[in-house]
């Protein structure tokens, strides 16, 4: 699939289609953890650590 879009999809020359991969890449990356992981967490238990004190 990925190369697919490599070759395929992503325009230009070598150089631009690694380009346009790293900042696609990039992209994702940021809109899940600005957007989406924020939203999940709300949902996870795994946030809810208690400790004894003794």
């Amino acid at each position: 699939m990925y190369a697919w879009l490599f070759r395929r999809v992503l325009p230009g020359p070598l150089w631009f289609r690694i380009l346009t991969s790293v900042v696609l890449l990039a992209a994702a990356v940021y809109g899940l953890m600005q957007f989406v992981f924020p939203v999940l967490s709300e949902y996870s238990p795994l946030g809810e650590v208690t400790l004894d004190g003794g």
